[in-house]
């Protein structure tokens, strides 16, 4: 590693790391320099895993050794005190560790799933704007078999630093790609022989026990924003329409938690 000491948190080589609570700004940069952030040493290691450069790492004194033997030789390594790294980050940071690292480019919805065996299940993330909902999603896909996540142009990043962390670095594990054109993106995944599954309490919907019993070879599970569902458009495109069947007057659960018991019941 290359080892540089700062201890000024207004150091301009330090700007990547500025402001990390700060989401629409954050977005911004982030978009703009083409990276994100990768925060612990499991993290970026799971990162480095996936083949993701690092443009440069960030670390508090006391947990160099933690990323010693981790990132790539050569990269540079700013050391800097406690009390820098949490004003200048804004918060304090998991195991003392953050990494920029360069986002990779994302293949079409065509490559994505062109690669995917003949029984393949995805998820369809539409307008999900709670970073840590898309962090257990991810990491409920990776546990459970899911070939690949789309997300829609107004879904919450899943590279974004809290999204990353719930996920426990699973984005990097889950190929994934962002849908820019919605209606296309679905027709594509029509063309490729998937049933388009939404979990929604929308007109028609059957248990999800009936979904399993059809078991269609190729599936692809929607998930709607956390307040409002899927949209009248995406629901228009459905091929069925889903409930998980709830008691004591309770109408939905949590994204998050939902996806992961659609994942499981189709594995």
């Amino acid at each position: 590693m290359h080892l540089v000491a700062i201890d000024d948190p207004d150091d301009p080589r330090l700007d990547d790391y500025r402001s990390l609570t700060d989401v629409a700004l954050r977005r911004a940069q982030e978009t703009e320099r083409g990276l994100y952030m990768a925060e612990s040493p499991k993290v970026i290691e799971r990162a480095l895993a996936a083949g993701h450069r690092p443009r440069s790492v960030l670390v508090q004194q006391k947990w160099v050794e933690q990323v010693r033997g981790v990132v790539p030789e050569g990269t540079t390594v700013y050391v800097v005190p406690d009390a820098v790294s949490e004003a200048l980050t804004g918060f304090a940071v998991h195991r003392g560790a953050l990494a920029a690292m360069h986002r990779p480019e994302l293949p079409t919805v065509t490559d994505l799933v062109g690669g995917l065996p003949v029984r393949s299940r995805v998820a369809v993330l539409e307008g999900l704007t709670d970073h840590a909902n898309v962090g257990a999603l991810f990491r409920s896909a990776a546990a459970l078999g899911v070939g690949a996540v789309l997300v829609s142009p107004s879904c919450a990043d899943p590279l974004y630093r809290r999204s990353v962390r719930v996920s426990m670095g699973t984005v990097f594990q889950v190929p994934w790609t962002r849908i820019e054109n919605w209606g296309a993106g679905i027709g594509d995944l029509k063309d490729a022989g998937f049933v388009i599954a939404g979990m929604t309490l929308g007109a028609g919907a059957v248990p999800l026990d009936d979904l399993v019993a059809e078991n269609p070879a190729r599936l692809a599970l929607a998930f709607g924003n956390e307040g409002d569902g899927l949209t009248t458009a995406t629901d228009a495109m459905l091929d069925r329409r889903v409930i998980i069947p709830m008691t004591r007057g309770v109408d939905s659960l949590n994204v998050a938690a939902a996806s992961a018991v659609a994942f499981y019941a189709t594995r």
